[in-house]
């Protein structure tokens, strides 16, 4: 049995005019449902909401202020989702409307909350039908056409892979409109080997992701264990052949990971609300013997944060980590640089640390 988070890009969805191409979906719900009655664990992450709403209000393109696109995906939630749950039901498969925020991920009661009804939608055999609540929240103008939300999605509930779906074959070492000596990337086992590429952010008529808000998601899920592929969701049998273990388009292989389930939500779910800078002294004890941050350490602080935020870890070399601060901005900015008994007199409520080792994880 095999987990699988499916997500669908703006571009097989519908097409430039906005129409669902009902035909495509169809292939993709009987794909999904194939794999669901062999056993497998399912989910669908699905864009297309605001491109649906386009079409059932008549506008002539995807608009740009913040209202219009939530009032947009408001229509075009209620045309969506029906499609698909018609769909599956056609072929045996109950489905769930499920609607995410980036609060939803953020926050860490409610990530847990969430984590626990996906579980018992795939213990009662529902395939789940996620999507950005973009009538309250922005994120998928953040998110990328959903490629982020399928990616914390597929962390969340410790998928084993994650397949993406886009109008492309997947990853080329450049863009094959216009570099005729353009190839098809087969498999990435290092990151690093795609520094030298220019990856684009070109978006269809529709979506707001492009290529390389995909490659994020890959590093992102890879990072966590999820194998990933990026393929073309138009071509016949792709999804078919990808759940089936077959190779398509762009495979990332999943990369060994040593983070709890907390630090995963840490790293990649919580948002940071400023920057604690740290001397060279405290990062080698940070990345080296795995301490805590202590004060004494402490150079600089950036941004405003509360006790229980989430902040970025720097120092001359860059990015350490990312950690939960036990400190406002304001009393840290007072107790760094300072030894623990001075912070003890100055501070006596305080917390030894301006991080606890538990709660950091390292770049």
């Amino acid at each position: 049995m095999a987990r699988s988070v499916i997500k669908l890009g703006s571009a097989i969805v519908a097409d430039d005019q906005g129409n669902v191409r009902t035909d495509l979906l169809a292939r993709v719900c009987a794909a999904v449902a194939e794999r669901h009655k062999a056993g497998d664990e399912l989910m669908i992450v699905t864009s297309g909401a605001i491109a649906a709403g386009v079409k059932a209000l008549g506008l002539s393109a995807r608009p740009s202020s913040v209202d219009a696109l939530q009032a947009t995906s408001a229509v075009g939630q209620g045309r969506l989702y029906p499609i698909y749950d018609e769909l599956l039901r056609a072929n045996g498969v109950t489905a769930a409307q499920v609607l995410l925020t980036f609060f939803d991920l953020s926050a860490r009661a409610n990530y847990l909350n969430a984590r626990q009804t996906l579980g018992k939608l795939l213990e009662w055999k529902v395939v789940p039908v996620i999507n950005e609540n973009d009538t309250t929240a922005t994120d998928e103008i953040s998110f990328g056409d959903n490629d982020f939300l399928a990616a914390q999605v597929a962390i969340l509930v410790a998928a084993d892979r994650l397949i993406l779906l886009t109008g492309t074959d997947g990853l080329f070492s450049a863009d094959p409109s216009s570099d005729p000596d353009a190839h098809l990337i087969e498999l990435v086992e290092d990151f690093a080997m795609l520094e030298q590429l220019e990856i684009t952010q070109t978006t269809s008529a529709h979506g707001s992701g492009g290529m390389r808000s995909k490659v994020t998601a890959a590093d992102m899920a890879t990072a966590a264990g999820i194998e990933t592929t990026i393929c073309n969701g138009s071509r016949d049998g792709v999804l078919a052949r990808v759940l089936a273990g077959e190779h398509e388009g762009t495979r990332f292989a999943a990369r060994e990971t040593h983070y709890s389930s907390f630090k995963l939500w840490l790293k990649y779910a919580k948002p940071s609300h400023g920057t604690i800078v740290v001397d060279d002294g405290a990062a080698r004890a940070l990345r080296e013997e795995g301490t805590s941050l202590l004060p004494v350490g402490v150079v600089e602080i950036r941004g405003e944060f509360d006790v229980g935020d989430a902040v970025e870890i720097t120092a001359a070399g860059g990015l350490v980590g990312k950690g939960i601060s036990s400190y406002s901005a304001g009393d840290l900015e007072r107790a760094k640089g300072l030894k623990s008994a001075v912070v003890r007199d100055l501070l006596p409520r305080a917390a030894e640390e301006a991080v606890h080792r538990d709660y950091l994880v390292l770049e």
